[in-house]
């Protein structure tokens, strides 16, 4: 079996591949390691091979993972879907949110961001299946919820994300990250410093890359099947 640090090696390479081949400029797209239910040691090697970003999805593991691997240079992303009450863990231990779908949520991370940190980057997730069962914010309420939470001085809003059903075939895998990528152009008109995509993972990484994402959340490539 490959270890953690050769698949690292491996899909930072495939990612290199995947921009020239999609005309992508080189170190556009950084890659995530999903490492929800992964314990600090995997963490560890994947970083030892060259990975410095990380993804969890639960606050209460996350927490102590952080804190054990807190003599490493690594961003933190919260990439779960956000809760009222893990909002001020969230905001004093996470670099990054991609899950923002409503108001009330970036309002709350606003308010509990620490002061010595930086703004907290963000991202807000789209609905685009339009499933209610499935989080995010509908396409029609992105302008108004971007230009709101762009307002908001401990915030600092970079872009989008989104989830979208599994398909099969890349030429189907690509059409929802296509709508997301024409969300955000349409955001960049009227908002300052959106730069970001966040969309792709294990089975849909090129459609991905193809469609213009800049981060994509790799959990099952890199660390194998949850908790093994």
């Amino acid at each position: 079996m490959d270890t953690i640090a050769e698949r690292t090696r491996a899909l930072l390479g495939q990612i290199a591949r995947l921009e020239a081949r999609h005309g992508r400029a080189p170190g556009s797209v950084a890659l995530v390691g999903i490492s929800k239910t992964h314990g600090p040691e995997r963490v560890r090697e994947a970083h030892r091979a060259g990975l410095a970003q990380f993804g969890e999805s639960y606050v209460q593991e996350a927490l102590p993972k952080i804190e054990a691997l807190a003599d490493l240079p690594l961003t933190w992303h919260f990439v779960g879907r956000i809760q009222g009450n893990k909002t001020a863990a969230i905001a004093a231990s996470f670099a990054w949110v991609h899950g923002i779908d409503r108001l009330r949520i970036a309002q709350r991370l606003d308010e509990q961001r620490p002061a010595h940190l930086p703004p907290l980057d963000c991202c807000i997730e789209v609905n685009l299946c339009g499933e209610a069962s499935k989080g995010g914010a509908a396409p029609h309420e992105l302008a108004a919820l971007a230009r709101a939470i762009a307002a908001l001085p401990r915030l600092r809003l970079r872009g989008l994300m989104t989830l979208p059903a599994p398909s099969d075939g890349i030429d189907a895998q690509r059409l929802p990250f296509a709508r997301l990528a024409r969300c955000l152009a349409e955001l960049q008109r009227d908002i300052p410093g959106l730069d970001t995509l966040s969309m792709g993972m294990s089975d849909d990484m090129e459609a991905a890359i193809a469609e213009g994402a800049t981060l994509v959340r790799i959990g099952t490539a890199l660390f194998g099947p949850r908790g093994t």
